[in-house]
């Protein structure tokens, strides 16, 4: 039998098509790093000796940097006017009439005043009928703040709610809404009972709107413009509103993008249960769900504070001052504190480029500064009184051939400046 190729067209089943087939022995994986200076670490790299002559002039620069800059921020903080009135035990502490307020519940910051020149005073009623709307009127306590500011306040000027052992920071608290009821859509019952808004859920067989623990607690104490009641000038007699917007311009503009108006009728959703001295009959067709787009006050509220004594912004004046005078302020007082051991307070404040009054960064850059000064000062001493000798860099590279010294006794010879032990043979 012939071994020479078949002519007849079909294919040899003793040739192999596998184009598959080595050609050569098979090599190896290996997981060895390519040998280049990035993948064996043979970069070049730089690190700085630390010297006298390279650690003491930096300290003395912190230092000198830091100290002017400390100064700076603690004078922009004394710009800042600011007044805190705590209004907690307003009606269970004050009288009909009005009477002076506990120094305690007084906080004063301007350049030239004190507690005493404020002169802070309180007084009550009860049992005022307050009209919430046209249909809506409760019978409430009503807390009168009289006070004087000693120097003219510029404009910005802020107006705060300020809560204490509150805690917006909560795990469960924080995460209670539904992000998508409140950006306009009209999420089903099914919808929010599943929701991130348990364990507040509705009796109603109606979504509530707008859902979560955060909605049901919001802040509902009311306050008035400041009324200025000794105006300067002719008309000193009559009292002069100092108008104060708490409409617009108080939320975030990140946070307004958020909240859309929403698809519900008056008929598909209830109030949370805390709303219902506000909704006593749940919405009605001329008084339905809220528009949470333009309710800034309600956005300020979502914004969950990080601590458990918080500031939030309730109205402003960016245009007028605030003229050095008496002042009376009206607050309706619905928002209970005292059941979580809290205070409330109404918080008047400037501010400046730096922002609102808090000295911790000025203080915290003139002590670094004054500290990298005095050890700056302690370490030159030092080093003039009893200065220490540089070693030899040199003696710690690692890749410094090894050097041998046999011992007089003739013992083995050992490796002294390479950092390695050496090697049998080398020595």
């Amino acid at each position: 039998m012939s071994d020479s190729p078949r002519d007849d067209g079909q294919a040899d089943p003793r040739v192999s098509n596998d184009s598959s087939a080595p050609n050569g022995p098979e090599k190896k994986k290996s997981r060895r790093p390519a040998n280049t200076a990035f993948r064996q670490q043979r970069l070049k790299a730089w690190q700085p000796i630390l010297t006298p002559k390279t650690v003491l002039p930096l300290f003395f620069a912190i230092g000198i940097i830091f100290a002017p800059i400390g100064g700076l921020l603690l004078y922009a903080n004394s710009q800042v006017s600011e007044i805190r009135l705590d209004y907690t035990n307003c009606i269970a502490d004050a009288n009909s009439t009005f009477g002076s307020m506990p120094d305690k519940n007084v906080e004063v910051s301007f350049k030239n005043g004190s507690v005493a020149d404020v002169q802070a005073q309180w007084r009550k009623e009860t049992g005022v009928t307050v009209n919430l709307t046209s249909t809506v009127s409760v019978s409430t306590d009503v807390c009168h703040l009289r006070f004087s500011i000693p120097a003219d306040m510029n404009p910005p000027v802020l107006f705060y709610y300020h809560l204490t052992n509150f805690y917006q920071n909560h795990r469960r608290y924080v995460d209670s809404f539904d992000a998508q009821q409140l950006n306009g859509e009209a999420r089903s019952l099914s919808d929010i009972d599943n929701s991130k808004c348990t364990p507040l859920k509705s009796n109603d067989q109606k979504p509530i709107f707008p859902c979560g623990l955060i909605a049901n607690s919001m802040f509902n104490d009311t306050f008035s413009s400041p009324v200025l009641l000794n105006p300067p000038g002719a008309d000193g007699a009559t009292p002069r509103v100092y108008s104060m917007s708490n409409d617009t311009n108080i939320a975030w503009a990140s946070d307004k993008d958020l909240y859309s108006p929403t698809k519900y009728n008056y008929t598909q959703v209830v109030p949370p249960p805390n709303w219902h001295v506000r909704y006593p009959d749940g919405y009605t067709k001329d008084d339905g769900p809220p528009n949470l787009k333009t309710w800034e006050a309600f956005q300020v509220w979502m914004r969950t504070a990080a601590l458990p004594d918080f500031s939030k912004l309730y109205q402003r004046n960016d245009n007028d001052s605030m003229q050095k005078g008496t002042y009376e302020i009206t607050i309706n007082d619905y928002f209970k504190v005292k059941e979580f051991g809290g205070t409330k307070s109404v918080l008047i404040t400037t501010r400046t480029v730096m922002g609102g009054r808090n000295p911790f960064l000025g203080i915290a850059y003139i002590v670094v500064g004054g500290v990298c000064i005095l050890l700056g000062g302690v370490f030159t001493a030092t080093h003039l009184i009893k200065p220490r000798k540089l070693g030899d860099h040199t003696y710690l590279s690692w890749n410094n051939a090894p050097t041998a010294k046999s011992n007089s006794a003739g013992g083995n010879a050992t490796a002294v400046a390479s950092g390695r032990d050496a090697r049998p043979g080398e020595a």
